[in-house]
């Protein structure tokens, strides 16, 4: 696990991913990895969270305090990002943009406490997504005939001269590569400038890199999580079309 930390020595500047153990399965060796235990521990984290909410809940008070304080804050804070973004037909998309919005949070801001970010992993970023592709194109249909799906393909010519086809068809399904890509690469940017600082500086590394982690980790994680979630709102309600 330790090959997954952040901190190296002179000598060995490490920010990939590594194997920490495999196993056969089916006849194939299929590996275990720090991006594996990574995400596992936030995953694991999340759900202490989410476990220990529900039972506060459970025993809510008319007055908050507490625990139960934050937790309502958390949940207005996200509510209002969403019906911010999409309106009142956001509010039954607010259960998946807020999980997705903590998820990714915890996931960019984990090199804080040492680990590498399960978001500076492609094989993390690429489901999310694929995941808000299927959700967008679900409401595109369920929100639209398919005569004025087609047409908004063929466009900006008419739906009789599908010439544009092609090239729209590209922009859709270039939509998860890209929502992807972009938090990938600026996750693992702030993870390889991290990892250099601490392996060229070594002890002298010790207090200043702080100041680099808030941008890195705290500031650049948060930035790029608002902006994945404002562009999957966006996009669900471009499907949506004008549906309130």
């Amino acid at each position: 696990m330790g090959q997954g930390i952040l901190l190296s020595g002179g000598d060995n500047i490490d920010f990939m991913i590594h194997g920490v153990f495999s196993y056969n399965l089916f006849g194939q060796e299929v590996w275990i990895t720090t991006s594996h235990i990574c995400l596992l521990i936030v995953v694991l984290v999340l759900l202490l969270f989410f476990i220990i909410g529900g039972s506060v809940f459970r025993k809510a008070e008319t007055v908050p305090k507490g625990f139960q304080n934050f937790v309502e804050m958390i949940v207005e804070l996200l509510d209002g990002i969403v019906i911010g973004g999409m309106g009142e037909k956001g509010k039954g998309f607010r259960n998946y943009i807020g999980v997705l919005f903590i998820f990714i949070l915890v996931s960019n801001i984990s090199g804080l406490l040492g680990l590498r970010p399960p978001t500076a992993d492609y094989g993390v970023t690429l489901p999310l997504g694929i995941l808000t592709f299927t959700l967008i194109h679900v409401n595109k249909f369920r929100f639209n005939s398919i005569g004025s799906i087609w047409k908004d393909m063929c466009s900006p010519l008419p739906p009789w001269l599908p010439i544009w086809f092609p090239i729209n068809l590209i922009s859709e399904v270039a939509v998860p590569v890209s929502l992807s890509l972009r938090l990938f690469a600026n996750v693992l940017s702030g993870t390889v400038m991290m990892a250099l600082v601490y392996g060229l500086l070594q002890m002298f590394a010790l207090v200043w890199p702080a100041a680099l982690h808030v941008y890195f980790d705290l500031f650049s994680g948060a930035i790029q999580t608002y902006v994945f979630c404002m562009l999957t709102m966006t996009y669900i309600s471009n499907a949506m079309g004008g549906e309130e």
